[in-house]
């Protein structure tokens, strides 16, 4: 089982139901095949650096999780198949970012920060 982190930039039409609806929808899918959700982080509306299909905005939504390798292939035929997705991007995490993401998640300083006195 290895780490991945999803990042889909979902069509800004759709409602709040149809936008949890699609996280569940992916999340499901990736439960489904093996997979585990570590993290999920709807980021919503926010502004495109470029527009695409016509759109400056995005519905931003970012999910971790754990499965096999030859799941992303499969997860990435049934982003493709949806029309509500504009872009997506997977990453694969190693060991530090996945500690890293833990500690960002609950709330433990990384120790690049320095302290003035």
């Amino acid at each position: 089982m290895n780490n991945y982190e999803l990042m889909v930039i979902f069509t800004p039409v759709l409602s709040e139901d149809d936008f949890k609806a699609a996280q569940k929808k992916f999340t499901a899918f990736i439960k489904d095949n093996g997979g585990s959700i570590l993290h999920e982080n709807p980021w919503g509306l926010k502004s495109l650096a470029y527009p695409i299909a016509k759109k400056t905005t995005g519905l931003y939504w970012v999910l971790e999780y754990s499965a096999p390798s030859s799941l992303n292939e499969q997860l990435k035929i049934q982003l493709l198949r949806d029309e509500n997705v504009l872009r997506h991007m997977f990453t694969a995490l190693d060991k530090y970012a996945v500690e890293y993401n833990a500690r960002k998640r609950s709330g433990v300083s990384s120790g690049n920060s320095t302290v003035e006195a």
